[in-house]
This record gives C-alpha cells, structure tokens and sequence, in this order.
C-alpha cells in the first residue's frame, strides 16, 4: 500500500541512516515523493549507490521518485580551535584572521579571504546558527577584522559563519560546487538546489552552465539570505522552483519575522506556478523521538494550509532514529489536513492579460473551476514541457491531477509538484481516441471508475507541441 495519494509531496535527505536500498524502498511506500543528496556531505561513490538504488526501486515498484542534488554552496566556516572548544564571554574583544591558525581566545580564522575587505564596522558576525555573536569593531582591509563579543558561548571546531548585515562577494558557485554540478549532470539528477542566492543573476550563471552541458535539469532556488528576500520577485522569476531554507534564514533574518516570509513567497511561488518547498526542522525531534512534537504537527500542518508543494526532511531522515516512522507520520498529517481543510483548494492566482501565455493559464484556470462546479474526479492533461501540470497545480483543485507524457525525464522531476502524478504515454492518434486511452489507463489502475467525471485538457492536434489549447468533460465508460 503506497502512500501516492497525498496532495503536498514529501521530500527526504539521504545520509547515513537511510542510504541502504531496502530502506529507501521502505520510505518510498511510506510517501517519500524526492530523494536529496546533500553535496555537503558528499561521497561519490556512496551518492552513485544509492542513486543505483532509488532508479531500481522506481523500476520495481512502477514509481517516479526523484532526485534533488543540493549544493552546498560559499560556506563560510571557523577553522580549527584550542582543545576543539573554547568559551567566549560578552565584551571581549579578539581577532578574526585570514591566514590559518589554530583558534584561540585572541585569534580565530575564518576561511573568507574577502572577508576584511567585504565587512564594515558594527556588521554582525553570527556563529554557530546564532549562538554566538559578534560585532565588528575594525577592519585592516586586508587580512584581519577585531571583533567584540556581544553573546558569548562554548565555541567549538569548524562552525559555521552567518553575516547578515555584510553583503558577501564570494561567487554563488564554489570549486566543490561546480565538480558537485558536474556529477549531478553526469548522473543526470532531476533537480539541482543553488544555496544561498543572493540575486537571479546567481540562477542565471547556474543554467547557463547546464546548458553548455547539453542538459536540462531544473533548478531550485535556496532562500537563505536577507539579499535574497529582498529580490524575491527576480528570483522567482528566473528559478524554475524555490525552497525555503528556514536554517540560514532563520539565523540571517529576524526570527520574528520568518512566519510571514514563508507565507509570502509561497503565495508569490502559487501566483507564479512555481513549486515550493519548505526546509528545516519540520520534524527535528524525530531525529530521536519515535514521534513529533504537537508543534512540529502544527507546523507541517501549517505549511500544508499555506499551499506548500513539497515539505522537505533533513536530520529526520539522514541520521534520525527513525527515518521510515518519520515519513509515516508527515503523511497522517498532510492527510487529514488536505481532507478535513476545504479552504486549502481551489486559489484564485488570475493571469494577466498581458501575458504570453494567458489563453492556455486561463483554460488550466477554468479547467480547475470547471472541475469543482461538476465535482470532477480527476483534471486528466496531456504534455510535453510539463507546463500544464505546473499550472494546474497552482490553482490548486480538489481534483486528482494526472498527466501524461512522453518524456520520461518529465515522469520523475514531476514529483515534485503538488498533486500531480505522471505517466508514460508516446501514442500519437486522434484526440479521441488519447482521451479514451489515457482513461482506461487509468481505470486499469483503479485511479478512476465507471461514472466518474473527468476534466480533460491537452493541445490539438494532439501531435503539436503547443500548450493546452483545448477542455473536454468526459465520463468513465
């Protein structure tokens, strides 16, 4: 018994505790719709096994999970210090270096060469996800920046450095990123995540680097920064998805104010059918607690009520306890959300008139109300481009949403987006005839039955490569 039929689809890290085949085979028939692989922690050869893994598990049980390779992205890390730990106290004073040393009390460095030169006096300097903060008193311009301790704490090895009053000059791509991309490519991964983007320029350098691979795998966009949040609209605009990476954000941006973030751009993601995911401890306790919190419940259940496509797992299932039960429960709560939630269905993102593709937005619109007014089964469509599901789905129906290609690329990245399952289909005949293949197809696979109405879309003639030109009702022989 798979677990398929949800709406808002689920996304899991692979690591450790999860990295064996009949595991990942369990997660799957638990609801696991994308596997990521977290270039942060990568091992080629364990990353080419599980990759093996999850397309073996595809094949033997007729799933399209996919995969998302996530970079890691200009990391800025402390280096090594005194005993692996040393304690700070508010008000002192010490120096932030760019040649390498062993860290002390006077003395730390940080591996951001740029750092003297990019930094400016009474900049914050967050370490540890927050946990420690410094002010910058001076900088020499060169290779030292003096620093007062405003929170202090126990700092330990290698912690990561969050800067979110400095505008970073680093590239938006790293050696280790760009040798990671070029795995990604060469494995040919459905989905590749840029972290932290700063401007769609950083999206733009990203595809121009795909394409001159010849490749065409999708890209989402990490929100991590303050500088992204401010060119939210370009982002959006150039990225094919996003993800809201509440850790960073969290650290870089006030906390008060990631609540209302992540409601605006998944509502700005809706509007634009771009799919979105949503990051960091939905889950967290479950990393050693056989259930959630009442809290995460409330969260996993609130990123549902926002119209979230996908919710992502990271410790939960690559070093959790419980990487199958985790997954298990995300499900009994996206659920009873999407059957007991009316208001969750059917938004009103209207497409302007202005745009190119306004008369086929305007039918997959009106395919959705269209669905709600007859209390239509499923929006059964026909695509090349995957175009129609993205914008189907963004209207959000109650009505299962099934769609057919020819593309078997598509059948996989397709995961991603919220509702829609995809199958495989080259015929190329009459209109007709398709539809009523396409149904008896689905009836074979008890997704639909005799009587049911379904909402049918798709391009005519059938062998154009336009998008969605045409509406027809159809009721299951």
């Amino acid at each position: 018994m798979y677990s398929n039929d949800k709406k808002t689809k689920i996304v899991a890290t692979v690591g450790p505790a999860c990295s064996e085949k009949d595991v990942l085979a369990r997660m799957v028939k638990a609801g696991v719709n994308v596997f990521r692989l977290n270039f942060s922690h990568a091992n080629y050869d364990d990353l080419r096994k599980v990759i093996a893994s999850i397309r073996e598990i595809n094949n033997e049980l007729g799933t399209n999970v996919a995969i998302l390779g996530d970079l890691q992205g200009p990391k800025i890390r402390i280096g090594e210090v005194q005993n692996n730990g040393i304690t700070l106290k508010t008000g002192d004073r010490l120096k932030l270096v760019t040649e390498k040393c062993v860290g002390t009390k006077e003395k730390i460095y940080l591996n951001y060469l740029e750092f003297p030169i990019d930094v400016e006096e009474g900049d914050q300097v967050l370490l540890d996800d927050g946990k420690i903060k410094f002010e910058v008193v001076r900088t020499n311009r060169l290779d030292e920046v003096e620093v007062v301790v405003i929170h202090g704490g126990l700092l330990s090895s290698k912690k990561g450095v969050n800067l979110p009053n400095t505008k970073v000059s680093l590239p938006s791509l790293t050696d280790k990123d760009k040798a990671d991309l070029d795995f990604i490519l060469e494995h040919d991964l459905d989905w590749v995540a840029l972290s932290f983007v700063r401007e769609a320029a950083d999206i733009h350098d990203l595809r121009d680097r795909i394409r001159e691979r010849g490749k065409n795998i999708h890209i989402i966009a990490k929100i991590e920064k303050p500088q992204a949040v401010a060119n939210i609209d370009a982002i959006i605009a150039e990225t094919d998805g996003m993800m809201v990476a509440r850790g960073d954000l969290g650290v870089e941006y006030p906390i008060e104010k990631l609540p209302l973030i992540q409601k605006l751009i998944v509502q700005k993601c809706l509007r634009a059918s771009k799919p979105v995911i949503i990051a960091t401890q939905m889950m967290e306790s479950m990393i050693t607690s056989f259930m959630p919190t009442r809290a995460e419940a409330n969260d996993v259940a609130n990123a549902v009520f926002d119209g979230a496509d996908a919710l992502m797992l990271s410790g939960e299932t690559s070093v959790g306890q419980h990487p199958v039960q985790v997954i298990e429960y995300m499900v009994r709560i996206i659920k009873n959300v999407e059957e007991e939630a009316e208001h969750i269905y059917h938004r009103d993102n209207e497409t302007p008139q202005e745009s190119d593709t306004f008369l086929s937005d305007s039918l997959c619109y009106i395919a959705g109300r269209a669905a709600k007014y007859v209390n239509a089964k499923a929006i059964v469509g026909m695509t090349k481009s995957g175009y129609t599901a993205y914008q189907v789905a963004s209207y959000r129906p109650k009505s299962d949403i099934f769609v057919f290609t020819p593309d078997t690329a598509l059948l996989t990245r397709i995961s991603l987006i919220w509702g829609v399952r995809a199958f495989y289909y080259d015929k190329l005949t009459t209109t007709d005839e398709t539809i009523s293949d396409v149904l008896n197809i689905l009836k074979s696979k008890k997704l639909v039955q005799k009587g049911d109405v379904v909402v049918n879309t798709g391009a005519m003639p059938i062998k154009s490569k336009h998008r969605a030109n045409f509406m027809k009702f159809s009721v299951v022989e």
